[in-house]
């Protein structure tokens, strides 16, 4: 099977050993997204823009690969506050359609940079 990087700079460089997405085969595998500024790195202000700047990264990454979020077949959702879950949903809802996607929303401790949501997800290419 072959794999291949996948990369956009319309969201945040990698800052570590890692990749935006590895496709492998049609299948790609999207490294978690927090809600940095693609364009200063800095982090964004505020829960619900906070979400926003990572679906927008999502998007980018998806796109990249020559997807987009139709091509979703499963998002991880890491909130360090779980009361903020129905805010999340109301913005995905601006990003999804049915069928949505299957879907994991984990509570942690914390997020890289003092992020409050970070989210992966990997896209099936038709």
């Amino acid at each position: 099977m072959s794999k291949s990087v996948i990369s956009s700079d319309q969201a945040p460089a990698a800052i570590g050993t890692y990749s935006q997405a590895i496709k492998a085969g049609n299948t790609v595998y999207m490294s978690g997204q927090i809600p940095l500024d693609p364009k200063t790195m800095e982090l964004v202000e505020g829960f619900e823009a906070q979400t926003v700047q990572v679906f927008e990264n999502l998007k980018a990454v998806a796109e990249a690969a020559g997807g987009s979020f139709k091509d979703v077949v499963k998002l991880n959702i890491f909130l360090t506050d779980l009361s903020h879950f129905a805010k999340v949903n109301e913005v995905m809802g601006r990003y999804f359609e049915q069928p949505y996607p299957a879907r994991a929303a984990i509570g942690v401790a914390a997020l890289p940079r003092g992020a409050q949501v970070e989210m992966d997800a990997i896209l099936v290419l038709e």
